[in-house]
């Protein structure tokens, strides 16, 4: 259980960092629009501004520290059962991001997103809810709510 949710954490807290240095920059890329373009699918005027890529990255590493918390990596901040809850949420939410962007961008007219989406995105989500799912179910077995 602890490679797992050590694979998650920092996969979760990975991403969360990228996106950080999103909020500044398009990193791994040399303009916004090509940013907008090939990491969410849109016009540079419709990309998401640094506040909710600033939220999102918090989010995925709170999300990163809840998995370790759960896996017993890191302290626990929440009472036992909320704790199983929020790991079950989280894989519900990867999982369901991977499912639903593999499916969107598999029917979609290719471009660079969905490329990208197909290759990389999707199945990273996939991972990341799998190895928490495995968490969240393994921390069940062991008698936590």
């Amino acid at each position: 259980m602890k490679l797992a949710g050590g694979t998650a954490a920092l996969g979760l807290a990975a991403v969360g960092a990228l996106h950080a240095v999103w909020t500044f920059s398009p990193w791994p890329l040399a303009s916004r629009a090509d940013f907008a373009r090939t990491v969410v699918g849109v016009a540079e005027a419709d990309a998401p501004g640094p506040g909710l890529t600033a939220a999102v990255a918090a989010a995925l590493g709170t999300a990163g520290f809840l998995v370790a918390a759960q896996a017993g990596l890191a302290p626990r901040v929440l009472p036992t059962r909320l704790g199983t809850l929020a790991t079950w949420a989280i894989a519900g939410g990867l999982l369901l991001r991977g499912g639903a962007g593999l499916a969107t961008s598999a029917l979609a007219k290719p471009t660079d997103y969905t490329r990208w989406d197909l290759v990389a995105y999707s199945p990273l989500c996939l991972t990341l809810g799998a190895l928490t799912a495995y968490i969240a179910t393994s921390a069940t077995k062991q008698g936590q709510p």
